[in-house]
């Protein structure tokens, strides 16, 4: 086989790679994909040049990033077990017939995935992939939280979103939050926390759903304190600091390893 042939045959899985890193950090040089690769600049530029013509990325000054909308997407590829586990361990919580408020999030988004194709109660939630998803199963009724789309989290934000949200009940709300400690759990960004907020003023019951890197995750906006919550549901142990806030407010753990479901008491 001739040189030309071997690279040629060398691409697809170059492209691949280059995909897969981006989509774990958002932006990468192409010095550091070259070094990755053990390939040239330009054989990193050919590649990208390809995949942006693909829509799969987008060429910036200095590297690569993803394409707009194209956030969620790589939040979903991290740590995709524990968050598969974590949604199956969440949906074991949730009766037939229950009514729940899914928040915005690869691992909320996981929750829906797990639910049996039998599950016949009501969703409620403003993430436009949850409400995708809920297209599938045809037995679940949805109810959509409108509002103004915010493109990082593919999802409805603002005063008509939290306005819909207040006229609605619900047994459970499955949130998500980017950090959490013994204080509470945290979201990224203010412009979140009204919907998160009032989807939990509407629950009877708040479960966080979170794997174990949240833990040592930083993010500057309270979602909630240790107080709202009323169960987590994660895939390790936490750190003691916060099993003790747990433990001082009765908050529930679940903890997915694995085939394994741990569950405290209620």
């Amino acid at each position: 086989m001739s040189s030309n042939a071997l690279r040629y045959e060398a691409a697809p899985a170059r492209r691949r790679a280059i995909l897969e890193q981006v989509r774990v950090k958002g932006f990468s040089s192409i010095a550091d994909l070259a070094e990755a690769l053990g390939v040239s600049d330009m054989t990193v530029r050919r590649d990208v040049r390809r995949l942006d013509e693909l829509g799969e990325v987008r060429v910036v000054h200095g590297g690569v990033s993803l394409p707009p909308g194209h956030e969620f997407s790589a939040r979903e590829h991290e740590n995709a077990g524990p968050k598969h586990r974590i949604g199956q361990a969440a949906a074991r919580l949730i009766r037939p017939g229950d009514t729940i408020a899914v928040d915005a999030g690869t691992t909320t988004y996981a929750l829906v995935a797990a639910l049996p194709d039998t599950f016949g109660g009501s969703v409620v939630t403003h993430s436009v992939p949850v409400m995708q998803a809920l297209l599938e199963t045809p037995t679940a009724r949805c109810v959509g939280l409108g509002g103004d789309l915010y493109p990082l989290s593919r999802a409805f934000v603002g005063p008509a979103t939290v306005e819909a949200a207040a006229r609605l009940r619900v047994r459970w709300c499955f949130l998500g939050a980017a950090a959490i400690d013994d204080r509470g759990c945290y979201g990224a960004y203010d412009l979140e926390r009204p919907t998160k907020q009032a989807l939990m003023d509407i629950a009877d019951y708040v479960v966080l759903l979170a794997d174990a890197g949240k833990f040592r995750g930083s993010a500057p906006v309270l979602l909630a304190s240790m107080e709202r919550l009323h169960a987590i549901v994660t895939d390790a142990e936490p750190p003691a600091s916060v099993r003790q806030a747990m433990e001082r407010h009765d908050v529930r753990l679940v903890i997915a390893d694995g085939e394994d479901i741990r569950q405290e008491a209620p």
